[in-house]
């Protein structure tokens, strides 16, 4: 069968802009979390978030996309472009329909239409932009970057919230194995603004604690919600072969098996989808729970939510049975853009063979039988299990493995 293997990476993050000096912060356990600064958010009862906070759009986005776009898109034109750079692939060199996109999104660019809105309802029709009737779309990131680049393959954007970056890599996945041979696939998000943070705080979700260092402290005795960030992680999903054949000079990784559930409805009695997503795409690797050398955990910072993790990962691996960590807790969660971020993180454990610390946190609560990892450890990593969940009842579940 085709093997869709990992050739590139673009990361924009709270704690890190570029692959390097996010990888350099994230192991060195230097967190992105602070008070809010890109609206005023005195007014509500959460107000730490994880922002992107020295990125300069004019640096990296010619200037006839700036009205165009939103934070979000000039972060993901950002990061496609350092993903296909790190490639080292000419899109011009494959075929016209060779390489598609498909990236993840949540509420789109919330923060574009806010903007509109209020220029609808304070000044009239006349002052809402043109640009309003794709900036704020969906699949806005996925329409930009294939227009920027000339892309013409299969294109699509995949919406399960926190779980979407793994979907978006399954999916990229599929279209690897139908025969072609690159697709950039990922997923970047940014609603830090009023209108993407009050359906957040409605959740009921999200941490109220207004510490950086305290907010959100997943799988702990103090955990009490999860801090919202922005950014995430574009990735060059290449056929094997193909990769290759041009000579590729990095493979980080192979996209070894994928797997996606939903929870049942409220009520059922029926137990959560996650171990079966895990489960599910361990087999789709071919490989046993013995075979795991690290799992990158879903870590919603929610005490529930983390102790129906941590039962799934024991009643999976058994207790303390393989170290989990959460580098998630330096940049918040990062909604479309988190588990294509974590996925971007595990590769890059898998070539360092070190394991990122999960910050902030000492321990794990009495309850929680896993093996967190508290600070960077040293380890010899084959495969990587990464797990997500998006509200909703979404589960997905990705494995990566080592080349070679």
């Amino acid at each position: 069968m085709t093997t869709a293997v990992v050739t590139g990476l673009g990361i924009t993050a709270p704690n890190g802009l570029g692959t390097e000096d996010y990888w350099k912060a994230t192991l060195a356990g230097e967190s992105g979390l602070g008070p809010v600064t890109r609206f005023d958010a005195t007014q509500y009862p959460s107000r730490i978030a994880g922002e992107v906070s020295d990125y300069v759009a004019e640096d990296h986005i010619p200037s006839r996309l700036m009205p165009q776009t939103d934070h979000m898109t000039r972060l993901a034109l950002t990061a496609a472009d350092w993903a296909l750079a790190d490639a080292g692939i000419d899109t011009t060199e494959l075929p016209e329909y060779g390489i598609g996109v498909v990236t993840a999104a949540s509420g789109g660019a919330v923060e574009f239409g806010q903007r509109e809105l209020q220029n609808l309802w304070s000044k009239g029709k006349e002052y809402v932009s043109a640009y309003q009737s794709f900036a704020w779309f969906y699949a806005v990131n996925t329409g930009q970057i294939s227009i920027r680049h000339k892309l013409r393959g299969p294109s699509g954007v995949l919406l399960t919230e926190q779980a979407g970056g793994i979907d978006a890599l399954g999916h990229a996945r599929r279209h690897i194995r139908k025969g072609f041979p690159a697709v950039i696939s990922g997923g970047i998000d940014a609603a830090i603004c009023p209108w993407g943070w009050v359906p957040q705080i409605a959740s009921g979700l999200m941490s109220t604690v207004n510490d950086p260092a305290r907010a959100y402290l997943p799988f702990s005795e103090e955990a009490g919600g999860y801090v919202p960030g922005e950014g995430g992680a574009i990735l060059l999903v290449e056929d094997a072969e193909s990769a290759r054949a041009r000579g590729a000079a990095t493979v980080y990784g192979e996209i070894a098996g994928y797997a996606a559930t939903l929870d049942p409805a409220p009520g059922t009695g029926r137990p959560p989808g996650l171990r079966r997503a895990a489960e599910n795409a361990l087999a789709d690797a071919g490989i046993t729970a013995a075979d795991i050398d690290v799992v990158f955990a879903d870590a919603a910072g929610v005490p529930e939510l983390d102790r129906a993790e941590a039962q799934a990962l024991t009643e999976i691996f058994g207790a303390n049975g393989v170290p989990v960590t959460a580098p998630k807790t330096m940049t918040g969660r990062l909604l479309a853009g988190g588990a294509a971020l974590d996925a971007a993180t595990a590769l890059l454990a898998l070539r360092d063979g070190v394991i990122p610390p999960t910050a902030n946190v000492g321990a794990a609560a009495a309850g929680h039988t896993i093996d967190l990892v508290t600070e960077a450890r040293e380890a010899g990593l084959r495969n990587a299990l990464v797990l997500a969940r998006g509200h909703g009842g979404f589960n997905a579940a990705l494995v990566v493995r080592r080349p070679g």
